[in-house]
């Protein structure tokens, strides 16, 4: 019953695959795993003679299981807690197997140890049949974009190895699988325990004529290597050289789609920040001139520009969308439900940004499809269409187009509450200025001069220092001291209200509360010229709050804005209150403008 398992020189290890198995508790996931490296001389020598001494010792039966709960919780209670993950070798490739638990209290756990899985093997009991978490795992999985699923109808020795059995299990399940669009390669019936169709072909089953698990296994599409797809490295930090003199800025990330070359003309999104590759570099490596999906790179730009851990590198003829409003399909698995008047946190990439539920399409069962297109929440265990919106602009694809960048998680304080497809970016109110300030830049007729030779004049590079907060609290006061303090150091700073542009540039318009946007939008295309010229534009306006904050780093996106409140209805990056010293008020924006890069 043993098949040898290959040498190494068999096995092209750079096509490593990982494949998670799935299933309803007690349906046989972490028995089909110990078997098939059992029955594959996989195992480190006398590994299983050792688990069989001490079921020996505990007075209980040895199960193959055991190979893979190495948890004392889950052998006493004979549950896979968590993801246990293994290393195997078949004919084709080397494969990480990945044992996700199946009791409906740990779908949390299944969801992380499934989301690193490029596969999956879905386990079904043939004596229960298909049960409640078999369809669930299922919604999981192509919620996840795992788009390859092999399904095993486990403990046929408990059937008699009845084929009718067999069949009415496909039946049941294919007609599930194709309402929620996933088409499995296989259906196998196997038995674990006795190691029917795991590595070799049973002669219980001469009715079965296709592979086994394992040639299942080796059969599975090869990997893409996502080289084809639009370039996206999500920024996981950037570091900056210390040696004296050197300017440069390492931007790390791992490439998610696509490839990258030396010399490719980049955009980070959703800053619109633009450079070009000037190296790829990796740790203790030679330099190299490309990298491939898959790759954890370190690059340097041509131009040192300021981006920071979150923003989305790709290629600039194929950006992904700087999005603040999308329609989602989500799974939720808190057990407070996802309703409105709650802030999120969502997290995709290595972006994070808080969120709050806008309105809910339908909610589905995920066990029955059952769906409800009047559900005010989205309970436990549920499917939601739903729109998220979010406090701030985040790098986004549509799922179809690209997963790793389309696929999310909700957190709830310090848990996972939910994760998720995104189906669609939702245009939001600004949506329109984001247009018109991306045909501006377009049609810009440029000076000669780089911004760069710019900064090196100055010694720092342009900003907006945007100061709001209550009537009376001190704005302009710290707005002018600001001021007066950099042109002492010798920067380019200057102040303007936005008192000033309504009674100057604005007098057209007038002060009516209607106009409030076209008064920042004007203020926004004035920063927009002096930033231009290498300026730190100082201004200073009463309560402005997300929104306004988001008209303004539209307009002049991709220099920063550092935003300053004075007992301010909204978080800013420097927040004071009313009776704050000059001096520390004065050094704290200082050192944000520094985080962000001007100096």
């Amino acid at each position: 019953m043993s098949q040898p398992a290959p040498t190494t020189t068999d096995v092209d290890l750079t096509d490593r695959m990982s494949v998670t198995f799935v299933g309803h508790v007690d349906h046989g996931k972490s028995t089909v795993i110990g078997r098939l490296l059992a029955d594959t001389d996989s195992l480190p020598e006398g590994k299983i003679d050792a688990i069989k001494a001490s079921c020996k010792r505990a007075g209980k039966p040895f199960e193959y299981a055991f190979l893979l709960d190495a948890l004392k919780d889950e052998q006493a209670q004979g549950i896979t807690i968590d993801s246990a993950r293994c290393f195997f070798r078949g004919a084709e490739r080397e494969y990480v197997l990945i044992d996700a638990p199946g009791h409906i209290e740990f779908l949390k756990n299944m969801v992380s140890g499934a989301a690193r899985a490029e596969a999956a093997l879905l386990v079904i009991d043939a004596r229960e049949g298909v049960q409640e978490n078999s369809r669930r795992h299922a919604t999981l999985l192509r919620m996840l974009g795992i788009p390859t699923v092999t399904v095993l109808v486990n403990k046929m020795d408990l059937v008699d190895y009845d084929e009718k059995r067999f069949e009415a299990i496909v039946d049941e399940y294919r007609a599930f699988l194709a309402q929620i669009g996933v088409e499995a390669v296989h259906y196998i019936p196997v038995s674990a325990l006795e190691g029917d169709n795991i590595a070799v072909f049973s002669g219980r089953m001469p009715w079965y004529e296709g592979p086994t698990a394992l040639e299942a296994l080796d059969g599975l599409p090869r990997k893409s290597s996502g080289n084809d797809g639009p370039l996206r490295l999500p920024v996981q930090d950037v570091y900056k050289f210390a040696a004296e003199g050197d300017e440069r800025r390492l931007v790390a990330g791992q490439v998610t789609s696509g490839a990258l070359n030396v010399g490719d003309a980049v955009v980070f999104t959703p800053s619109g920040k633009r450079s070009t590759v000037a190296s790829i570099e990796t740790f203790a490596a030679p330099e190299k001139t490309e990298a491939e999906s898959g790759e954890s790179v370190a690059i340097t730009l041509s131009e040192q520009i300021y981006v920071r851990r979150g923003e989305v590198m790709s290629h600039v003829d194929s950006v992904p969308e700087a999005a603040t409003e999308i329609r989602a399909s989500l799974f939720w698995m808190a057990r407070q439900p996802l309703r409105r008047g709650v802030t999120y946190k969502l997290k995709i990439g290595t972006a994070e940004a808080h969120c709050e539920l806008v309105s809910i399409d339908r909610v589905v069962n995920a066990s029955d499809l059952g769906s409800d297109r009047t559900a005010e929440v989205v309970k436990r265990h549920e499917v939601g269409e739903c729109v998220l919106r979010l406090k701030r602009a985040v790098a986004i694809d549509i799922a179809d187009v690209v997963v790793q960048t389309g696929r999310f998680v909700l957190v709830d304080g310090y848990e996972i509450a939910g994760g998720g497809l995104v189906l669609e970016v939702v245009e939001d109110d600004l949506a329109a200025l984001r247009r018109a300030a991306e045909t501006r830049d377009t049609n810009w007729i440029r000076s000669e001069l780089a911004p760069q030779v710019r900064a090196d004049r100055h010694g720092h590079k342009p900003a907006l220092v945007i100061v709001t907060g209550r009537r009376g609290a001190g704005r302009k006061t710290l707005a002018r001291e600001l001021e007066q303090r950099w042109f002492r150091d010798g920067r380019f700073a200057y102040f303007v209200a936005i008192g000033s542009v309504v009674h100057g540039v604005d007098i057209d318009i007038g002060r009516s509360p209607e106009n409030a946007d076209e008064h920042l939008r004007r203020l926004g295309e004035i920063a927009h010229l002096m930033l231009g010229a290498g300026m730190v534009l100082v201004s200073s306006a009463q309560n402005l709050g997300a929104r306004e904050f988001s008209i303004l780093k539209t307009l002049i996106a991709p220099n920063p804005v550092v935003t300053v409140g004075i007992d301010s209805i909204e978080q800013c990056d420097v927040d004071l209150e009313s009776g704050y010293d000059l001096d520390d008020a004065a050094e704290r924006v200082g050192r944000a403008l520094g985080d962000a890069g001007v100096w």
